[in-house]
């Protein structure tokens, strides 16, 4: 079994309301697909790093999913979806083996 989690940015360069609105879109297909997920979202997680020497700041939520397989077409599907959708360089998407005790 496989935890996979998405670093996503709560704010992008288009309104706020359309990343809410993205990301209702994203909870209901990862749900369907799945059976559920877990959004971090209460204390937004902060973000850092260096872009062209240059400190970037970002509050993002975390939001995980467990799937019995991992399928990494989907998954780079779906990340280059929500790079495009969220005007993002780049959004992080890790899976890790997990047992599930």
């Amino acid at each position: 079994m496989y935890l996979v989690q998405m670093l996503l940015p709560l704010t992008s360069s288009e309104s706020t309301a359309s990343t809410e609105e993205m990301l209702t879109g994203l909870h209901r297909t990862l749900v369907e697909r799945f059976g559920g997920l877990t959004a971090y979202s209460r204390a937004p997680a902060k973000g850092k790093w260096l872009a062209h020497g240059k400190e970037e700041r970002d509050d993002i939520v975390i939001i995980e999913v467990m799937a019995d397989e991992l399928d990494r077409e989907w998954w780079k599907h779906l990340r280059k979806k929500l790079e495009a959708n969220l005007h993002q360089e780049e959004i992080v998407i890790r899976s890790q083996f997990i047992e599930r005790l």
